[in-house]
């Protein structure tokens, strides 16, 4: 409910007094920034445990496998829907590029993109630890991965590790827990700033595009996401956003999908998704599971190029489009990057182009909420999906859950309140204050193998 208040008072502030909504904007890259702190950390212990407690690393390999098919699969599905929506609605035809525009676009050209090869580098940090330093999720995951399966070679003797790491996971998630008591003040910033900086005049003339884009988005999710789920795992799709409601305010908020990733790896442990699978499939799934921002890459080129009175031929669309797709690979999180991936797409298939990315500079801000929502939804889903299909989803928990019977705890984010490796009418490990330990966490490793292998 702050955060709400705090999002309505930044919009009221923002047409009220727009100079001094913009200088508030450092409010909120300072709350985005505070997560993204814990998110190397929330990444490296996740992994770790989930891996370590597996006791064949086959599974952990079938788990990635598998993600990454449904992410190709899903990134071209939305790739085709953006196609098809963009050509029929045409968006961008009547408009007229202006030289502030101009220039806009070829500096979001300048620093865009970088090759498949680079980025392919650029998941090997420089050092063990460099990835937290950084910040950046794929170095973090490789790191992860590696000393997840190192202590699963290691057998009794990682044991101790692990037990540490599910401590360090603990203080991590509390750190977080803390940080989010900040968040109506990092919404109220962000939301004032963008209203102050934007105003209502770039809405009104590129409302297609914007209205376009957002139902596609919505028709994505509702429609294809929407049905898989139902069709694979029993699951409405409006009860799993419910659960999900406060991480998509908080995206709304500060037009990040990053700001919310801690706490949806909390939360799909919750659900009942088996650690190992959330471990792999959230983390990865930031980085190549990508709805939102395919969606907008198409529908973005198709408009500049008809802004640009140089319509894409089928041909060129396919081939700029699965390069952007591949460009685009680990940017989820960063607020504009999209814009910056779709000037670098341009400026390497058709340069000409690139000037018109100044078109849609007002307006990204407000795309990029549709492309942060869109993908922290396909990677919900994805989980969901890819739990089920291993058989490591607890359907029982699921539905008790999602109908608001078994709560999520906000104030530690951790799932202290069960267990679901302990299988049917095994006994809850119950402290002193009533609350029950996940023995993942507080046990030794043995007890946390278990809770893989029992769906």
């Amino acid at each position: 409910m702050a955060v709400i208040a705090a999002v309505l008072a930044g919009v009221a502030l923002g047409f009220a007094a727009p100079e001094v909504a913009r200088e508030l904007k450092p409010l909120g890259t300072g709350f985005v920034d505070l997560i993204k702190m814990m998110i190397s950390p929330v990444i490296f212990c996740t992994i770790v445990l989930g891996i370590g407690s597996v006791r064949k690393a086959a599974k952990v390999g079938a788990v990635g496998g598998l993600a990454l098919g449904y992410f190709l699969v899903m990134s071209t599905v939305a790739l085709a829907i953006g196609l098809v929506v963009g050509n029929v609605l045409d968006p961008g035809s009547g408009l007229r590029l202006t030289e502030e525009a101009r220039s806009a676009g070829a500096a979001q050209a300048e620093g865009a993109g970088e090759g498949t090869v680079d980025f392919l580098l650029g998941v090997i940090p420089t050092t063990l630890v460099s990835a937290f330093t950084e910040g950046e999720v794929l170095q973090t995951l490789l790191v992860a991965l590696l000393v997840g399966f190192a202590l699963q070679g290691m057998g009794r003797a990682g044991e101790p590790v692990l037990r540490g790491i599910g401590h360090i996971q603990r203080l991590v998630f509390r750190v977080l827990a803390m940080i989010m008591w900040v968040a109506p003040v990092g919404a109220f910033g962000a939301i004032a700033a963008v209203v102050g900086e934007t105003g209502a005049d770039a809405l009104t003339s590129l409302a297609v595009i914007m209205v376009g884009f957002y139902a596609t988005c919505l028709l994505f999710v509702f429609v294809v996401l929407g049905a898989l789920l139902k069709l694979v795992a029993g699951v409405n799709i409006l009860t799993l956003l419910r659960y999900l409601g406060r991480e998509f305010l908080l995206i709304l908020s500060t037009s990040s999908s990053e700001s919310a990733l801690p706490r949806l790896i909390a939360k799909m442990e919750h659900l009942g998704v088996s650690r190992p699978v959330v471990g792999i499939t959230v983390p990865t799934g930031y980085s190549f599971n990508l709805d939102g921002t395919a969606i907008y890459l198409t529908m973005a080129s198709l408009f500049v190029a008809e802004a640009m009175g140089d319509p894409l031929s089928v041909g060129q669309q396919i081939s700029l489009l699965v390069f952007m797709i591949i460009a685009s690979k680990g940017a989820a999180g960063v607020t504009g990057a999209g814009l910056a991936t779709l000037a670098g797409g341009l400026q390497s298939h058709r340069p000409e182009l690139v000037d018109g990315v100044g078109l849609i500079v007002g307006i990204d801000r407000f795309m990029s909420e549709a492309r942060a929502l869109t993908n922290f939804a396909g990677n919900a889903v994805a989980t969901v999906l890819v739990g089920t299909w291993t058989r490591e989803i607890d359907k029982e928990r699921v539905g008790e859950v999602l109908a608001g019977r078994l709560p999520f705890d906000e104030r530690t984010l951790l799932d202290d309140a069960h267990s679901h490796d302990t299988g049917p009418g095994a006994p809850d490990r119950t402290a002193g204050d009533g609350t029950t330990r996940n023995p993942a966490l507080t046990g030794t490793a043995t007890e946390a193998r278990g809770r893989v292998t029992s769906p």
